[in-house]
């Protein structure tokens, strides 16, 4: 199996995965604090759309890409802050959105195979060039979170109090969801929409089902998706399989007794508490 590493495909597949991988678990253990799971799902979506648009326009898909990510992430932020005004929202922006993708797929006439493969994504197929600009932006993007780092943490998990001591909930949203749109931007174009939503959530869903503290918990997310990355594109390079669904399926398997775990433990805290 370690004989595959000889070829500049599987090399580029891992290297690009893994700044995916880093970038995704640190900025979806974000999402998923502030119940923003659903947000990433979304714009995910969105993008195909805007790259949908671009291929009808005649233009490069990745612009359509980035501009629709962007655009909607600063509507979701600027809508709303409260959780249930906010999922209202999204679901009425992406509903409105994938209307306008079938739109653009039934008036063009052609094989759009560029907007495709952003839909399932060439991890197998990507070029060095692609893994330089895929590490420079996933670098961006953790430098941006770690430097959002207190003041997301404290909007976070005590909002009414960060709002008190001058932190603008609004700005933070929108400025979170930029980087949001930003980071789904550049992974859907290597590992597709179907995948790019299971890295944000599955690795740093299950870390914080394991451990409380921020840090080591970004830290176990991040490892968690560096492992499914990995395995996905083995096992894919090594089977007539997509490299999407081993990295689902492993994500899935692994968070779900996890999950049952933490459940059973938590009880077992109440009764014995």
């Amino acid at each position: 199996m370690l004989a595959i590493f000889q070829y500049p495909f599987i090399q580029n597949a891992f290297l690009a995965g893994s700044f995916i991988a880093i970038s995704s678990a640190l900025l979806g253990y974000f999402m998923v604090i502030r119940g923003l799971t659903f947000a990433g799902h979304a714009l995910s979506n969105i993008g195909f759309v805007g790259a949908a648009g671009a291929v009808l326009l005649g233009v490069n898909p990745v612009y359509g890409l980035f501009a629709s990510t962007v655009a909607a992430s600063l509507a979701i932020g600027v809508i709303g802050r409260e959780i249930r005004e906010r999922d209202v929202a999204v679901g009425v922006i992406m509903t409105f959105a994938l209307g306008f993708g079938v739109l653009f797929l039934s008036l063009y006439h052609g094989y759009a195979e560029q907007a495709y493969s952003i839909l399932f994504g060439t991890i197998l197929g990507i070029s060095r060039g692609d893994v330089l600009v895929t590490g420079l932006f996933s670098l961006g993007i953790i430098i941006g979170i770690l430097a959002l780092w207190r003041p997301l943490l404290f909007s976070s998990f005590d909002p009414e109090m960060a709002e008190a001591r001058g932190v603008s909930l609004r700005f933070m949203s929108a400025l979170f969801l930029a980087i949001v749109a930003l980071t789904v931007s550049v992974a859907m174009q290597v590992v597709g929409v179907l995948l790019v939503f299971a890295l944000l959530v599955g690795p740093p869903a299950t870390a914080a089902r394991l451990i409380d503290r921020p840090g080591w918990t970004v830290g176990l997310a991040v490892l968690l998706g560096l492992v499914y990355t990995w395995l996905g594109i083995l096992l894919a390079a090594n089977s007539s399989w997509p490299v999407s669904f081993f990295i689902a399926a492993i994500s899935f398997g692994v968070y779900l007794p996890v999950r049952l775990y933490a459940r059973r433990l938590a009880h077992s805290e109440a009764r014995h508490g």
